[in-house]
C-alpha cells in the first residue's frame, strides 16, 4: 500500500477524526456550474472529492478533473462505475470489489483488465470492499452490476461481509445505499460494522441532511459521502461538512 492518502484516511480512523467526501458525477454536474460546488466545498473544508458515476465516458471525466484541479487542491479520488472510468488526472482510485454481490466480474474480473493500467499509473490504489445496501428503491448500481443489495435490516450479514473483506486484505469498506436512495443506511448497521472491523469505513447514499450525516459519524462512519443532495442544493455542502467536522471538536 502506497503512503499518502491511505495513511491520512487510516490515521483519521485511529484518531477519530471524521471526514466528508463530496461525490461528483460528471454526467449530472454541468462543467459550467461546477464552480459553485467547488467554491462551497473549499469554504467548508471538504476533505475529498469522489469522482464517478455508472455511465460516464472518459472525456467528460477528464474535463471534470481538469476543472477541479484548476480551482482547488482537494484530493480527487476516482469512484469508478466501470473499468473504462480511469484517468491519470486524479490523485487516487477506489479499487472496488463488490463484495456484497456474487458477480465474479465485479469481484475480480474487471480488476484483472485494469491492473496493468493502474500499475503504470501515478494513481494511489485504494483496495476497497464495496457493499451495496438496500436503500428502498432500485438503483443504477444494482441494475448495472446485476446483483442484489444486502437487506437494510440484516446488520449481521453486513458485519460478516465487511469482516470477510478485511480478512481478504481490503483496506477500506464502503457501504453504499446508492445514488438517490430513498432510505439511508441505518445507524445500527453502521455501528455494527464499524465495531466489527478495524479498517476505515466509508458510508454513502441517501444522506440528505446534516442531522443524518452527524448520526452516521457518531455511529462509526469515518468518511461520509454526499452527492445527490448537493446536486439539488449546493448550499448543503457547508451545513453537512460542519455537522461531520463538529464531532472532531469534541474532546
Amino acid at each position: 500500500m502506497e503512503p499518502g492518502l491511505y495513511d491520512s484516511i487510516s490515521e483519521g480512523r485511529r484518531s477519530g477524526k471524521k471526514k466528508m467526501a463530496v461525490l461528483i458525477d460528471p454526467d449530472k454536474v454541468r462543467i459550467s456550474n461546477i464552480q459553485e460546488v467547488l467554491k462551497l466545498a473549499v469554504e467548508a473544508n471538504v476533505d475529498y472529492f469522489f469522482i464517478g458515476g455508472s455511465l460516464i465516458v472518459n472525456n467528460m471525466l477528464d474535463q471534470c478533473l481538469d476543472s477541479i484541479k484548476k480551482l482547488c487542491d482537494i484530493p480527487m479520488i476516482l469512484f469508478p462505475g466501470n473499468s473504462f472510468q480511469l484517468s491519470y488526472k486524479a490523485d487516487a482510485i477506489l479499487f472496488l470489489s463488490l463484495i456484497s454481490g456474487r458477480n465474479a466480474e465485479l469481484l475480480i474480473g474487471k480488476h484483472v483488465i485494469t491492473a496493468p493500467y493502474l500499475k503504470m499509473s501515478p494513481l494511489q490504489i485504494l483496495p476497497t470492499g464495496y457493499m451495496l445496501i438496500d436503500g428502498g428503491v432500485p438503483t443504477t448500481v444494482s441494475y448495472v452490476s446485476n446483483t442484489q443489495p444486502i437487506p437494510a435490516s440484516k446488520d449481521d450479514v453486513a458485519m460478516c461481509t465487511a469482516l470477510a473483506g478485511q480478512m481478504l486484505g481490503l483496506k477500506l469498506i464502503y457501504m453504499d445505499a446508492g445514488s438517490g436512495a430513498k432510505n439511508p443506511i441505518s445507524t445500527s448497521m453502521i455501528e455494527a460494522v464499524s465495531q466489527t472491523i478495524n479498517i476505515p469505513l466509508i458510508v454513502g447514499g441517501g444522506i440528505k441532511t446534516p442531522e443524518k450525516a452527524y448520526e452516521n459519524v457518531k455511529a462509526g462512519a469515518d468518511i461520509v459521502v454526499v452527492g445527490n443532495a448537493i446536486e439539488k442544493d449546493p448550499q448543503l455542502v457547508k451545513e453537512i461538512a460542519d455537522a461531520i467536522h463538529s464531532v472532531n471538536l469534541v474532546t
